[in-house]
This record gives structure tokens, C-alpha cells and sequence, in this order.
């Protein structure tokens, strides 16, 4: 019967390891991820993006936010963003959105949409396959 019951508990310690280090190599979904940038003054906003299960991706840039949708392979990423609104948040205050801060916007949508690859690097998600590739955290609060 001990024998038994080690073997039992070998094989749920087994399954459990693997459903673990399955997921740790999976793209995180349903979680806000972190642009790896220091804020551009004078806001202290970073953009992120969040990658649901259902396929949608919201993108927060730098003064603007928009949808999308994304496909998802073993390493492979196809974002589709939406076009940016022509209007600003109504949460801007007057002058956080500086003409850098929107071109940064355009720039950083456009590098979005060009990746093509993902990978983990650390606790990191980077992107790759646009002009230059773009690491992303989880957000921690």
C-alpha cells in the first residue's frame, strides 16, 4: 500500500511540474505587460500592452490607447491594431501630450504591429521581427 501511494504521489508531482514549466514558457495572457521604457516627461505614463484569451489586445502608447487583435503561436505574434483616435483621453491634462509624445505614439504602434516573433528573455517578454526589438514587463501593482 506504500508503494502504492508514493507511486501516486510521484505521479501527481510529475503532472503538477509539468503543467508549471508548460506555463512558464507560454505567453502571459489576461496580464498587463510593461513597456521596459522610462516614463517621457512631463507624464509618468509607460505604455503596455494586455493580451487576452479570447484574442483581443488592448495597447496603451504613450498618450493614446487603442484595440486589436493578436494571434499567438509556440513563438510566433501577429498584432493587428486599430486605428489611433484622432482625439486625445479626455484624462490628458493640457500639455501632457506633446507632439514627441504623440509621434512617439505612431512610432511605437508601427513597431508593434511589425513583430513577428516573441520570446521570453528572463522575466521578460520581448518582441522581435520589427525595426528593433521591444521587452516588456509584467506590471507588479
Amino acid at each position: 500500500m506504500t508503494v502504492l501511494r508514493n507511486f501516486v504521489a510521484t505521479v501527481i508531482l510529475v503532472f503538477v511540474s509539468a503543467i508549471g514549466a508548460a506555463g512558464a514558457d507560454s505567453f502571459p495572457l489576461d496580464r498587463e505587460l510593461l513597456l521596459d521604457a522610462q516614463p517621457m516627461r512631463p507624464g509618468k505614463r509607460i505604455p503596455s500592452i494586455t493580451v487576452t484569451t479570447n484574442g483581443s489586445v488592448a495597447i496603451d502608447l504613450w498618450c493614446k490607447s487603442v484595440g486589436g487583435r493578436v494571434e499567438l503561436g509556440e513563438n510566433s505574434i501577429a498584432i493587428v491594431p486599430d486605428a489611433l483616435p484622432e482625439a486625445l483621453p479626455a484624462w490628458q491634462s493640457a500639455g501632457q501630450c506633446t507632439p514627441q509624445r504623440m509621434q512617439a505614439d505612431e512610432s511605437l504602434l508601427a513597431a508593434i504591429a511589425q513583430a513577428t516573433e516573441w520570446r521570453r528573455q528572463g522575466d521578460a517578454i520581448v518582441l522581435s521581427g520589427g525595426p528593433a526589438p521591444l521587452r516588456f514587463r509584467g506590471a507588479t501593482n
